[in-house]
């Protein structure tokens, strides 16, 4: 997972609210046994409308995504976050989050920022011009004219996201602690790395 601590630049003014994840990436594209392409599915619905935002020439591989209430709603599916990352999209603001999936978009490198109706509405209406900013080491969004809104975000998700380390990563942070461990439990019980209980 690389690391991230500012996402910058335009900005999708989706705002659609309840989106689920079936919206996100239809079924049809859980059959993969690839994260490579799902990006080509994601809101496939929305983008058969040929003025749809996500393909128009202002957004299209824009990093941040604008949505409205209760987004990634519905079923459980990882998928929904890979085909996010997959169009391009490193953040999502949004008034609320379906639990699982900020969890989901939290494990895979994508920001989750909670701000208030009154923010969303500004940042959609900054969006169709100019670009965003989100500073995540100050938990801030900025804009070209002066806005700033601060975001929560939980400390374990915040340092996790600045250094890139998703559950791999910090299993393979602590490999000196654990080979410390390992060493020390071999040369304690050593039948027990041969398989064989004392009798």
């Amino acid at each position: 997972m690389e690391p991230l601590r500012e996402v910058g630049g335009r900005a999708i003014p989706f705002g659609l609210a309840n989106v689920d994840t079936d919206v996100i990436i239809p079924a049809k594209w859980l059959k993969t046994i690839t994260r490579d392409g799902l990006g080509r599915g994601a809101f496939e619905t929305l983008r058969a409308d040929p003025a749809n935002l996500f393909d128009s020439d202002t957004f299209k591989g824009s990093p941040i995504l604008i949505a409205g209430d209760n987004f990634g709603c519905g079923s459980s599916r990882e998928h929904a976050a890979w085909a996010l990352l997959d169009l391009g999209i490193k953040a999502v603001i949004a008034p609320s989050f379906s639990d699982i999936f900020s969890g989901n978009a939290f494990k895979n490198g994508i920001l989750t920022v909670v701000l208030p109706q009154a923010a969303i509405d500004r940042l959609m209406a900054v969006a169709t011009t100019d670009p965003v900013h989100i500073d995540l080491e100050h938990q801030t969004v900025t804009t070209t004219f002066q806005d700033r809104f601060t975001f929560e975000i939980d400390p374990f998700r915040k340092a996790c996201l600045m250094g890139g380390l998703d559950e791999v990563g910090l299993t393979l942070a602590r490999d000196a602690a654990i080979s410390k461990y390992e060493n020390e439990a071999r040369a304690a019980l050593p039948w027990l790395a041969k398989g064989v209980v004392p009798a």
